[in-house]
């Protein structure tokens, strides 16, 4: 039996105890009375918000990424592209390899308060745009080989923009993002 039949099946089986679970002969059919209670409904996510809520998922799920790669400077690590492709992937390998190269590590997180600014087309987007006030104040950097602070200046409040699209397979990936100096927002 193939999964068409089964679902046939279960269909016509399920159709006939709902038809014949009203039939009793033991007991005579009453009224019904409707209730007081309204019928609850649960309305499907609209599309421009699923949108969101995944490109937000995928810019947080790159920063989280690559705070683990950074750990160890790891810029060949596969996390990396799981959530951001394009320049933004190559952007954070390029920067773990500088680090790696120089000997440097990362320790801490980053914090992320990312809004949507924009999603494109409307309807059903593909293409959104976030705004971020990010917080380095506790992701900083670290000489690998003795854990002293590198002299790389104190972590703070920048601004983020990122742009994440919908790829081919309806994952979401960041493809660009600019950092800009600390300072640039307030938290």
């Amino acid at each position: 039996m193939n999964l068409r039949e089964a679902v046939r099946i279960t269909v016509a089986s399920s159709a006939a105890v709902v038809l014949l679970g009203g039939c009793s002969a033991a007991e005579p059919s009453r009224p019904t009375t409707s209730s007081s209670m309204p019928a609850t409904t649960i309305a499907a996510p609209r599309p421009a918000d699923l949108a969101k809520q995944r490109a937000t998922a995928a810019y947080l799920g790159m920063w989280s990424d690559m705070a683990d790669a950074a750990t160890t400077s790891d810029w060949q690590s596969p996390k990396l592209a799981q959530n951001a492709t394009a320049e933004a992937l190559q952007t954070i390998s390029r920067s773990l390899y500088a680090d790696h190269y120089n000997g440097l590590i990362t320790k801490g997180r980053p914090v992320n308060h990312p809004s949507v600014q924009a999603a494109e087309p409307p309807a059903d987007p593909t293409s959104v745009t976030i705004s971020d006030c990010g917080d380095s104040t506790n992701w900083l950097k670290y000489r690998a080989d003795n854990g002293q602070p590198a002299d790389d200046g104190p972590g703070g409040h920048r601004r983020i923009e990122a742009l994440v699209k919908k790829a081919v397979d309806g994952s979401w990936k960041v493809t660009t993002f600019a950092v800009h100096e600390v300072g640039s927002c307030s938290g």
